[in-house]
């Protein structure tokens, strides 16, 4: 039988489509599920595979503002990408994401970017691994800060939903624009996706709690967590997993994290999705005790190379020369585009570096350095100091973070 690849027309539909990757985690999504999905993901933005009148494959794109060094761009977070395994080994992921991503290129997205639940999955789809992720799993004691550091600053409140609806939004905000890989969230994403409270989101822990910082009477910082409690008696142990923490400023970014190191009656810290360099690194006075592991974050993939390379910021002056080697979906990718004093072009000048558009994607958040892909055999020098050229153009002061999944 034929298959079929378009966007979803019905909440039906919708819901066979996500579902095709929910197979996988458990989760056949309800008409209420369908429904709440549905205010942040567009249903034109959701492509499945028809065979007959049968969903069999899903991808879904979000439509984001991904901020980059220099600013948001926009961008398309790719989501609920699965087939059915009753349909696997057929080519249909291919004809899935040759599909979304002609849609995200005729929509003017210059990005596509995606967090891998297999991460050996999208490379072949010009994705590249474009920032790393810590995670911490320590005991609360072994985890304090520094006692050098200046004295507690400020004031924390808990805050019931609505509030937190209202004082957390800005402090993002505020973050989010100078943070790269951070994301856009409209209100429906802030009420269903980051504040929302389910049972089925606890995972065995408590309900969310939410915590303000106020420095000199204003929202400095927010974190949002969950108390877990297993084991009984002498073996009871309390952890708390950190949804997210987030400061305007060093102050406050200190402050809000000294918060939840203090909190009594607890064991032990769990926290996903911190950058690389991440200050908490260097605020506790036992560094190894955190039990930090390096994981893969997000992945990024330029759409349209020279839209995406003009809507970025760079550190330094000079002129660098891409070439583009290869793009298995987008060909009007491949060739080279030279970086000159913020304008970028097509030419023929001889490139500084060669590489594919998906060593492109590791190394345009600054997440990877070009002589870190070169040595890896993922980019090639082109001209003598190319590379260096290169790396000087596209250096950041600070890895890039993506903090949540989608």
């Amino acid at each position: 039988m034929a298959y079929r690849v378009r966007t979803v027309r019905d909440l039906g539909e919708f819901r066979g489509a996500a579902g095709a990757i929910g197979h996988y985690f458990g989760w056949a999504p309800s008409e209420e599920d369908a429904e709440r999905f549905a205010r942040v993901l567009p249903p034109e933005r959701l492509h499945a595979v028809f065979e007959g009148g049968a969903v069999v494959a899903g991808a879904g794109a979000l439509p984001f503002e991904l901020t980059v060094p220099g600013g948001p761009v926009r961008c398309a977070g790719i989501t609920v990408v699965g087939v059915l395994p009753t349909h696997r080994r057929r080519g249909l992921l291919r004809r899935l994401m040759t599909a979304q991503l002609a849609d995200v290129h005729e929509r003017g997205e210059p990005l596509a970017a995606l967090w891998a639940s297999e991460e050996t999955i999208y490379g072949r789809f010009g994705y590249g691994l474009a920032s790393l992720q810590l995670m911490i799993q320590a005991e609360r004691t072994d985890a304090a800060l520094r006692q050098d550091l200046p004295a507690r600053e400020g004031q924390v409140r808990l805050v019931d939903a609505d509030e937190a609806l209202r004082r957390l939004p800005p402090v993002y905000e505020r973050v989010r624009r100078r943070s790269a890989g951070f994301l856009s969230r409209s209100p429906d994403w802030w009420e269903h996706r980051i504040l929302g409270d389910r049972p089925e989101w606890r995972r065995g822990a408590g309900p969310l709690n939410r915590a303000v910082l106020e420095l000199d009477g204003r929202p400095a910082g927010y974190a949002l967590y969950r108390l877990a409690q297993e084991g009984s008696g002498i073996d009871w142990k309390r952890t708390i997993r950190v949804q997210e923490a987030f400061g305007v400023s060093d102050r406050a970014t200190r402050e809000i994290w000294r918060f939840l190191l203090e909190i009594d009656w607890t064991d032990a810290l769990d926290v996903w999705r911190l950058p690389v360099d991440h200050p908490l690194l260097l605020l506790t006075s036992r560094m190894n005790a955190l039990r930090a592991t390096v994981q893969d974050g997000l992945w990024l993939r330029l759409v349209d190379v020279g839209a995406a390379l003009a809507a970025r910021g760079y550190r330094a002056d000079g002129r660098v020369t891409v070439d583009v080697t290869h793009d298995d979906q987008l060909a009007g990718n491949v060739g080279r585009w030279t970086i000159d004093g913020g304008d970028v072009r097509r030419t023929r000048r001889r490139p500084d570096v060669r590489l594919a558009v998906g060593a492109l994607g590791a190394a345009y958040l600054g997440g990877f350095s070009f002589a870190e892909l070169a040595r890896a055999g993922l980019a090639e020098e082109g001209a003598r100091g190319g590379i260096a050229r290169a790396d000087a153009l596209f250096a950041t002061s600070e890895k890039p973070w993506c903090p949540e999944n989608f």
